[in-house]
């Protein structure tokens, strides 16, 4: 005797293929494997649109992909800290969305290579950041209490220039979300 796999009804079975005490339940298993092959299917289809959407990105997708992981990781970095140029923490609401940039001392116009460096980034409200263009003079006088003058001024020398690979991208990219899981989860 064997059980039904769908009414676990006992049945006595014609054959050791045999698994439904019914047409019916016969029918309902075959309905399960058919939509489990259409949900694999499907796994799989997802999957490789994702691979050919990764393979058409530009070097400048990628840099952008870094750029917000960075972003964000600076943002959640400095959460309870305030702007560090004019020192709120509680700014006004933005229409341009959120309330917070991740604001760079050297901007990444005018020193590119400082694009992805810590220090070179802190949490600054949209009024500063934007609106201001970074309100730099207070910026530096916060940046010489937090980091010093020493810091300050590695900041501000010059750098050699940076060539980033796609690879280099793709591993900042990680680099910077898996950093910011950490923060949020220690946070939680």
């Amino acid at each position: 005797m064997k059980k039904c796999r769908i009414c676990k009804a006992e049945f006595k079975p014609f054959n050791s293929l045999h698994v439904a005490c019914s047409p019916g339940c016969a029918l309902q298993i075959a309905r399960k494997a058919l939509n489990k092959d259409t949900k694999e299917k499907a796994k799989e289809q997802r999957k490789w649109v994702r691979e050919q959407k990764a393979r058409l990105k530009s070097k400048g997708d990628h840099t952008r992909d870094a750029q917000q992981a960075f972003n964000a990781y600076i943002r959640e970095r400095d959460r309870n800290r305030p702007c560090i140029s004019c020192g709120t923490y509680t700014p006004g609401g933005d229409p341009r969305g959120g309330v917070w940039d991740c604001s760079h001392y050297r901007s990444v116009g005018a020193c590119p290579e400082l694009r992805f460096e810590e220090l070179n980034a802190h949490k600054g409200c949209k009024n500063c950041n934007r609106d201001k263009s970074g309100n730099i003079v207070e910026y530096r006088v916060s940046l010489v209490q937090r980091l010093g003058q020493e810091a300050v001024d590695w900041l501000e020398g010059p750098h050699d220039p940076k060539r980033y690979t796609i690879d280099d991208l793709k591993a900042i990219k990680t680099k910077y979300r898996a950093l910011k899981r950490d923060i949020e989860r220690k946070a939680a």
